[in-house]
């Protein structure tokens, strides 16, 4: 019996993990980070709800489904024997196998299906076993360029994974004076490449039309996972691009693996092959690499999604953000293409998984935008939720005050979620002690501090700074994340087997927490710049996004602070924070309605949901010209102050707002309707009068300051119905 752990894939969930790897789907776990909780299969319980700390599993993606789950239209299956090309006489590319020619005594060729960069690639039936294959040839046949370690071949030829075409088998079949040719044996996958769907859809549309944006991402999400199998086979993929990509009915495969290079064992003169504007502009001066391959992806995503040179004035580059649309439009996008394919490998993302997840969250944000849409969310790896929902109280003042006050600061400070302690941490009471109240959390580690001759370790002084800053005690916390970032960045490998790579920026949760100090003093510049890089490194992470909307706000940029809070908001209704930004910088902005649309999104069995209608109700009325309201809008606001469950002396404050609006507004516009019931009364001008007097009477009676009483019984007195008196 194998005594060795076992344990449940992260990606398919049907599988166990033995030997490293997946025996249902094939694939490696995750590699565990710095920074990130352990993962477990997606969909699967949801994450814990606010708190000090996190460190609990998180539900991740898995690939399979996720087409469907985009809206990516199937591909048919293309019959093989439909699927040749036609080959004309005189034409230079004829390739030289012939249909009905056998090639390694079994494959016998049907014909071309493709002309590659790298060798022409033929349909063929092999019959031994009765099945359509693929032949690709290289079009180097010298033999030290064309052989293959018998080593490398095993390799390729024991991939297994439904993203990836399958090799059957490598063969020779002579090719006249140059000797013989090497053919690698793969699978037949119907369907069409990407770089087909991308023309289909240009000849319909236009030369400019591209593919929708979430389908390019799902394809990308796909592609990762695929090349995230290869990477921990220690298998670069070298050469991905639309045209080595296919679909079939709702499932991508990579296809062409003559491109492969493995990281290890390869001749140090082996040809690496590529393609113009999808390389990576430091080949072929230097090895391939997973930095290089995840450089593919994000050229092919860019290709698919927007017009641009790919092959010319921008080889290497990408075009500014404010002259593609959808880039300006989802900016979270554009910063996922800038680090895939940034010029410094160091500084494209770590992994095919890290790159997956965030492209991942960028997807949800682009299917929420839909109005009618319903938010996906997800726990992330990297943060815990929000702690508190900021800014949620409407302001007691009269009925011409604002809705929501401003949020201070520190209170937006204390909503942004905390970043996952690192689960390599050999300190197990971690996880219990970051629960703990801050000055708890800053007497228990203080005395461990003094009790170790080496100090606190990392995670230690990372909560220690988080309980710093809860307390307002800036600079104790500025100085334990100077001690942070004196050592140099260690090395850490970017996948499973893959190879190692020094982070240029070292823990990046030292950077968040540089920000949220910076924040908690109003610092706003200082706090922007911090959290944006963090932005730029995370771009499907909700937690930047949040706190960037809390310095535009402050800063007082409104229309960005608006913007940031509704990407938040529209992706994920777990932040209540950023319904309630949303709604307040709205109504800073005079957008009444849009105000109240963010309000009622709150749901229904949030504990905040009755602060969300009583905040809807204010900004319904508060500041409004009577000739302005409208008898639906007295009619909404009532029913929301019901819905709000609020009671006693808030209540009836509330409700007095509530008949002065209405009061004001038969007055100013001459209505009357007897038939109408407002808070039990009648709108008609004598009925609200009567009514606001007994309230403003027992608010009176209420009253601990004489001041405050003798003010509500003048305006008791003053409203009160007149009456006709006799002879």
């Amino acid at each position: 019996m194998d005594s060795r752990r076992v344990d449940v894939c992260p990606h398919c969930g049907k599988g166990a993990v033995r030997s490293g790897f997946c025996d249902y789907c094939g694939m490696a776990p995750p590699p565990r980070v710095p920074g990130a909780p352990p993962t477990m299969p997606w969909p699967g319980p949801s994450a814990p709800g606010p708190g000090r700390g996190v460190h609990a599993p998180s539900r991740r993606l898995t690939p399979y489904g996720l087409l469907e789950m985009a809206g990516v239209p199937p591909v048919p299956y293309r019959d093989p024997e439909r699927a040749t090309l036609p080959v004309t006489a005189g034409d230079e590319s004829v390739p030289p196998l012939r249909p009905g020619e056998m090639v390694g005594g079994q494959y016998e060729v049907q014909g071309c299906l493709a002309h590659g960069g790298q060798g022409r690639i033929y349909i063929a039936h092999d019959n031994n076993v009765g099945h359509w294959v693929v032949l690709k040839g290289l079009l180097d046949t010298r033999a030290d360029a064309a052989d293959v370690p018998e080593s490398e071949r095993a390799a390729l030829a024991s991939v297994s994974h439904p993203n990836i075409v399958k090799i059957h088998n490598f063969v020779r079949h002579p090719a006249g004076a140059e000797g013989a040719q090497r053919y690698i044996v793969m699978e037949y996958v119907g369907g069409r490449s990407l770089q087909e769907l991308l023309d289909d859809r240009r000849r319909d549309e236009g030369s400019e039309a591209v593919l929708p944006l979430d389908h390019v991402i799902a394809y990308g999400i796909e592609m990762l996972w695929a090349l995230n199998y290869l990477h921990a086979r220690r298998i670069l993929y070298c050469d991905l691009k639309p045209a080595n990509v296919m679909q079939c009915e709702q499932r991508i495969t990579l296809i062409d693996l003559g491109a492969a290079w493995r990281m290890d064992g390869r001749r140090p003169n082996a040809p690496i092959y590529g393609t113009q504007g999808f390389g990576a502009p430091e080949l072929p001066a230097h090895n391939p690499s997973i930095g290089s391959d995840l450089y593919t992806v994000g050229r092919t995503m860019a290709v698919l999604s927007f017009d641009f040179d790919y092959t010319g004035e921008f080889e290497h580059t990408l075009p500014a953000r404010d002259e593609v649309p959808v880039l300006k439009r989802f900016d979270s996008y554009d910063r996922l293409l800038r680090r895939a394919t940034h010029p410094d490998p160091a500084r494209r993302f770590g992994g095919a998984a890290e790159m997956a997840e965030q492209l991942f969250g960028v997807l949800r944000e682009v299917m929420s935008v839909p109005r009618n849409a319903d938010p996906w969310p997800v726990p992330s790896r990297l943060f815990g939720r929000e702690r508190i929902a900021a800014g949620t109280e409407i302001v007691t003042s009269p009925r011409t005050g604002p809705a929501l006050g401003t949020l201070g600061p520190a209170e937006a400070a204390a909503a942004l979620p905390i970043p996952a302690i690192d689960e390599l941490d050999p300190n197990p009471e971690l996880v219990e002690l970051a629960a703990l109240e801050p000055e708890e959390i800053v007497e228990a580690l203080t005395g461990r501090a003094g009790e170790r001759a080496s100090g606190l370790r990392t995670e230690e002084k990372l909560v220690l700074v988080q309980a710093h800053l809860d307390l307002g005690r800036r600079s104790e916390a500025d100085g334990l994340l100077a001690e942070l970032i004196e050592p140099p960045p260690q090395p850490r490998p970017t996948e499973p087997g893959g190879d190692e790579r020094h982070d240029p920026d070292g823990d990046w949760r030292i950077r968040w927490y540089a920000g949220v100090s910076a924040l908690v003093a109003g610092e706003y510049a200082a706090a922007e710049a911090l959290f944006d890089e963090l932005y730029d490194r995370m771009p499907g992470e909700a937690a930047p996004k949040l706190a960037l909307a809390f310095c535009c706000e402050g800063s007082g940029d409104l229309p960005e602070a608006a913007r940031r809070y509704e990407s938040v908001w529209r992706t994920d209704r777990g932040y209540l924070s950023a319904a309630f930004g949303l709604a307040r910088v709205r109504l800073a902005m005079a957008d009444r309605g849009g105000a109240v649309d963010a309000l009622d999104g709150v749901p229904s069995l949030s504990s905040h949901y009755g602060a969300a209608q009583l905040a809807a109700m204010a900004a319904t009325l508060r500041g409004r010209p009577s000739r302005q309201l409208r008898l639906e809008d007295l009619r909404d606001a009532a029913k929301r102050l019901d819905h709000a469950r609020v009671d006693g002396e808030r209540r009836r404050r509330l409700v007095v707002e509530l008949l002065e609006a209405a009061l004001a507004w038969a007055e100013a516009r001459g209505e009357e309707h007897p038939d109408t019931l407002l808070i039990g009364a009648p709108l008609t001008r004598n009925a609200l009068r009567r009514e606001l007097e007994q309230n403003y009477r027992a608010l009176a009676k209420a009253a601990e300051d004489d001041d405050a009483r003798h003010a509500l019984v003048d305006k008791a007195n003053a409203v009160r119905p007149r009456t006709l008196l006799g002879p």
